[in-house]
């Protein structure tokens, strides 16, 4: 394999890679916990958007449950994300994704 073969499969690689993170910051993921009665969202490049508390879960007295249901619901959304991006990115690498991925502009 020649090397403009080479720059020319690496530079589709870089454009699909680069299709892909910004699909990847449109996609919404969802996370939860405490059986659904606090989600969070974050987008495939894990920004988290949005935290969603059911009234139920509100108590007054117990405010320290309350962080620990948002913190998994946020850690449960972005091991979601992360997994959807390692998906998308080996699809492209063909599973160099953690090799390439800080050299092509991956996490």
């Amino acid at each position: 394999m020649g090397m403009a073969n080479l720059q020319r499969m690496a530079m589709q690689m870089q454009q699909e890679m680069t299709r892909i993170q910004a699909e990847l910051a449109e996609t919404e993921v969802e996370g939860s916990a405490g059986g659904g009665v606090v989600r969070a969202v974050v987008t495939g490049k894990q920004e988290l958007l949005k935290v969603e508390i059911d009234p139920t879960a509100v108590d007054p007295d117990d405010v320290d449950m309350l962080q620990d249901l948002v913190v998994a619901a946020v850690n449960d959304a972005l091991d979601s994300s992360r997994r959807l991006a390692e998906q998308k990115m080996a699809a492209v690498t063909g599973g160099l994704g953690g090799g390439l991925g800080g050299l092509l502009g991956g996490r």
